[in-house]
């Protein structure tokens, strides 16, 4: 046999043999393709995620078409315009007079209820003097239904009927590596999505100015911008799952990571809002911290999970059930606390009179407490928020309840709360300080209070507490 039909004979019955191969390597019936990332996964690696559940969800999207689409509809613009007093020119100082300017604000928001109710952010509307929303080009004069500074969530109200309702996911079900959306207003261009992972929940940033902030942030790195606050975070299926708020930034725009207050925060606190003016905060009665390695050296502990109770409040829900500084709270209602973020989340779910089963370690053994959570007066019913607000004056006043007070080592007070155009303004006292005193007698009155300014003749010294905690006095001659 010649070297060419040799060579003719071995390449024939390799074909045949490679045929055979591939025959046996090829399933019979084809696999069908749902998206690129089934077609990367072998048929072993496909058949282990099909058992598991939910698995277009863990799947990364083709698009973001249809939840752009529906969370849009959901989005507002939100312009606010605040009146600001001053000394603008050397006439006004020379004459003792006062010019004023305009500052113009913009953020966003989110249609709560369809009857025209909006959520968005406190520092978006805050110190406003006029709100308006728009949407669908239309402009709607926005009244203001209630703000939370501790969690910097709002609500608006509009004169409108059958707007469209973002569907309310679950911020507790979403899980670090899950894509969102982030849907809103950036540098005033309307109907913005940028889309992101979330990479933490439970973030505390120590941002909110309040005397019991809460703050367990969602972060994601969806680009959020100046004009996004207020805006949604939503998941793949259009579904609202977090109030955009911040941005961590040393050049004031997105350079990495935003920062949502979780749905689950701000659908209780806007139905409180709405239902009775002011949020029903439930109070343990304590303070806490995260349960650092540090500490758990020094209280000789191996697990870090839990808080360290710090401070009792005097005939509160946790003095009464005898808890104790040094308490390391492990488990509230069963579930593992990790951090104070964590607890602080937990309890901004609950309301005054809810029961709170804690699970604690003192000196190595383990408890149970079951205490009932009360409002900023101690006491397990509903709140009404206490203000008045004086033409005369141009301010508003509101109560300070006793939570605060107690916080504020104060017996009574007063707190200034908006500022309008008018005479107060003129005394330059900041929103937020509660007054004391006016000539050495107390006040507690919000309408009295009003009224004592309104009549006052001679000398006046106003004692208080700024915002801070810091103790002073405004003296003044009218």
């Amino acid at each position: 046999m010649n070297t060419n039909l040799k060579t003719l004979l071995l390449g024939f019955l390799g074909g045949i043999a490679g045929a055979c191969i591939i025959f046996i390597i090829i399933p019979a019936e084809p696999i069908e393709v749902n998206n690129q990332a089934d077609y990367m996964m072998s048929p072993a690696i496909y058949a282990n995620y099909e058992a598991a559940d939910n698995l277009k969800e863990r799947l990364p999207p083709e698009n973001f078409v249809e939840a752009s689409r529906k969370s849009t509809q959901g989005v507002v613009y939100i312009k606010t315009v605040s009146e600001r007093y001053g000394r603008s020119s050397w006439l006004d100082m020379w004459l003792g007079g006062s010019g004023s300017m305009q500052q113009v604000g913009s953020g966003s928001g989110v249609i709560f209820r369809s009857n025209g109710y909006i959520l968005t952010n406190n520092h978006v509307i805050e110190d406003a003097d006029n709100i308006e929303v728009v949407y669908k080009k239309r402009q709607y004069e926005a009244k203001l239904i209630g703000r939370d500074p501790s969690t910097d969530l709002a609500v608006l109200k509009i004169e409108a009927e059958n707007l469209p309702v973002m569907e309310i996911g679950s911020s507790k079900d979403l899980e670090v590596g899950e894509w969102v959306l982030a849907v809103g207003n950036p540098f005033n261009l309307n109907s913005t999505v940028t889309a992101g992972i979330v990479s933490a929940k439970g973030r505390e940033l120590n941002i909110l100015k309040s005397n019991f902030p809460i703050e367990s942030f969602i972060q994601t790195d969806a680009a959020i911008n100046p004009g996004n606050s207020g805006g949604a975070l939503v998941n793949t299926a259009g579904e609202l799952v977090g109030i955009n708020t911040a941005i961590l930034s040393q050049t004031g725009s997105y350079t990495g990571y935003g920062f949502a207050v979780p749905i689950d925060i701000a659908k209780k606190i806007a139905k409180d809002i709405i239902d009775f003016g002011i949020v029903q905060k439930a109070f343990i009665g304590a303070e806490v911290n995260t349960l650092t390695p540090e500490l758990a050296d020094k209280m000789d502990v191996e697990n870090l999970d839990g808080v360290v109770v710090s401070y009792i409040q005097q005939d509160g829900a946790a003095e009464k059930v005898k808890l104790q500084k040094g308490d390391i709270i492990r488990k509230i209602n069963g579930e593992k606390i990790r951090s104070h973020a964590e607890f602080e989340e937990k309890l901004s779910l609950r309301s005054p009179g809810d029961k709170l089963y804690l699970t604690i370690e003192r000196n190595g053994k383990e408890l149970e407490k079951e205490l009932m959570l009360t409002n900023s007066e101690n006491t397990t019913s509903v709140l009404n928020r206490v203000t008045y607000f004086s033409n005369a004056l141009g301010v508003e006043f509101e109560e300070v309840p006793k939570i605060e007070r107690n916080l504020l080592d104060i017996k009574n007070g007063v707190r200034v709360v908006d500022i309008k155009n008018g005479f107060f303004r003129k005394l330059n006292i900041e929103e937020g300080f509660i007054i004391t005193a006016i000539n050495g007698n107390a006040v507690n009155d919000p309408k009295q209070l009003a009224a004592t300014l309104e009549e006052i003749k001679g000398k006046v010294i106003i004692q208080g507490v700024n915002k801070k905690g810091v103790k002073g006095y405004y003296s003044y001659y009218f």
